[in-house]
């Protein structure tokens, strides 16, 4: 019984620290999709051996940050992300003229993506790295303002595969505080 017990222990403790881990939404960032006290379990494997995809919702601790953040990536390696009018853009490194709006149809109608506290504008995303919204455009602390730190000096607005907790697998209840 003793060995048995041992045994569930080591296999329930290593599907938590290496393959699946819960967490609790906090924050409004994330809103409509993931609201605070959201109880979400992240997919630790797919950021180390598969590949992530434009539209993908991780969880990452952000460079000069201890806290885990939840975003949603939005632009990947090779390209140039552009804040124009409110509005999203993709361009493509090789040619910055070729340039498309990104179709964002997770968002509620309305949503506009204006420019953060570093007034960049344009954000090249180069190597391993990603840029990250929050879906609640308006409330979210992400790429466009350096996760906080203000885009100046060595603050970094992209987020490198290395500082991945994983991607967001499941939402298994929302708060139910927000219920009652």
């Amino acid at each position: 019984l003793v060995s048995f017990l041992v045994f569930v222990t080591g296999v329930v403790l290593f599907i938590r620290f290496f393959v699946f881990n819960p967490y609790t939404v906090v924050g409004q960032s994330m809103e409509p999709m993931f609201h605070q006290g959201d109880f979400i379990i992240v997919d630790k494997i797919t950021p180390k051996v598969g590949t992530l995809e434009r539209g993908d919702i991780i969880v990452f601790v952000p460079q000069g940050k201890t806290v885990p953040y939840i975003k949603r990536i939005v632009w990947l390696p090779g390209e140039i992300v552009k804040i124009n009018n409110n509005k999203v853009m993709i361009c493509s490194s090789e040619d910055e003229d070729s340039c498309w709006d990104l179709p964002e149809a997770y968002l509620p109608v309305g949503t506009s993506t204006s420019i953060r506290s570093c007034q960049k504008s344009e954000f090249p995303v180069d190597g391993d790295w990603f840029f990250v919204l929050g879906d609640n455009r308006d409330h979210s602390t992400d790429s466009r303002c350096c996760f906080g730190l203000a885009c100046y000096k060595d603050a970094n607005y992209l987020v490198y595969d290395a500082d991945m907790i994983g991607k967001v697998a499941l939402k298994l209840y929302p708060s139910i505080e927000r219920h009652w």
